[in-house]
């Protein structure tokens, strides 16, 4: 499949962010009234220690040197998901990407890979396209928001339990990481990553700093987690809580809500005009049932279509 006649393509550099925003601004405006990714996102997206920009990207320009489309292929893991982002105005364009992204993702591999592409529900061309190449829902992510109408209180600590502000050090880092790991077992597409791939990614982000991380104890042993950062501070003046983690043993003494309203507190406190989470609309606990309970609301829904692609 080739390009159509006029444009080019050259690999995906750090120094696109900027531009790649503004392009993908000007799309999800369109649709939504807003920026569904801040600058800030996609910078720390392309600096991520998993992402080669110049063999995982791509930049599409036309005959006069200007931006016509971009994608990025990100292998997750052990290579055998991948998730897709193809943005362009011209549906050509968009194919041809695709097509560059499926064959990234199974380049020098031996076994499957699930790809993901994730889609606006208000976008009614890109289904199309996807649908034709054989992809098909799968999940849908939720963008849940909170808008603070004036001080938040801070919530009282759960008893028993005892809070742990930031993970300045490795060992604070690890027991942090271990929750993650035990609490998303068995769920492959929110598996976090083996711990040094964890670590060097958030050291990577602008909008991150291990002050952000807040870890719950009960009897002594790490039960529960929350990790928080600054990606939509600069387009919605909002905090993010970026995971939400408590291990199944430690599940129903309150101990989410508990980290919910603590992070509410922390961004109004910071004046903040609310609080922006992600959650998979399949995640095995009621996850949504539990943001909606505590005031969130979805501002965004972004289907997940799935194609397992076998190895060239």
């Amino acid at each position: 499949m080739n390009l159509p006649a006029g444009y080019t393509v050259r690999p995906m550099r750090l120094e696109d962010a900027g531009m790649i925003a503004e392009r993908s601004g000007d799309y999800t405006r369109a649709l939504l009234g807003f920026a569904k990714h801040s600058p800030e996102d996609v910078a720390n997206y392309l600096r991520d220690p998993g992402f080669t920009p110049e063999t995982d990207g791509w930049v599409v320009l036309d005959a006069a040197g200007e931006f016509a489309g971009s994608a990025t292929a990100m292998a997750h893991n052990d290579g055998t998901r991948m998730t897709l982002e193809a943005l362009s105005e011209d549906p050509a364009i968009v194919e041809w990407l695709l097509e560059r992204g499926m064959q990234r993702a199974t380049r020098g591999g031996s076994g499957e890979v699930v790809v993901s592409v994730g889609v606006i529900r208000q976008d009614e061309r890109m289904p199309e396209i996807l649908a034709a190449r054989g992809f098909t829902i799968d999940t849908s992510i939720h963008r849940m928001r909170i808008t603070f109408d004036g001080p938040v209180e801070p919530p009282a600590v759960p008893v028993g339990a005892v809070v742990r502000r930031g993970a300045l050090d490795e060992t604070s880092r690890r027991t942090a990481h271990a929750v993650l790991v035990e609490a998303f077992r068995g769920q492959p597409s929110a598996e976090p990553r083996p711990f040094p791939e964890w670590a060097a990614a958030r050291e990577s982000r602008s909008t991150f700093d291990w002050s952000q991380l807040t870890t719950v104890e009960l009897d002594g042993r790490a039960v529960a987690v929350t990790e928080c950062n600054d990606n939509f501070v600069s387009t919605d003046n909002c905090g993010y809580v970026g995971r939400l983690a408590v291990i199944k043993q430690a599940r129903g003494r309150g101990l989410a809500k508990f980290l919910l309203h603590d992070a509410f507190a922390v961004d109004a406190a910071a004046g903040r005009s609310g609080t922006i989470l992600h959650v998979d609309s399949s995640n095995p606990t009621p996850a949504v049932a539990l943001y909606t309970a505590v005031g969130m609301r979805a501002d965004l829904i972004s289907d997940i279509w799935r194609r397992t692609i076998q190895p060239a």
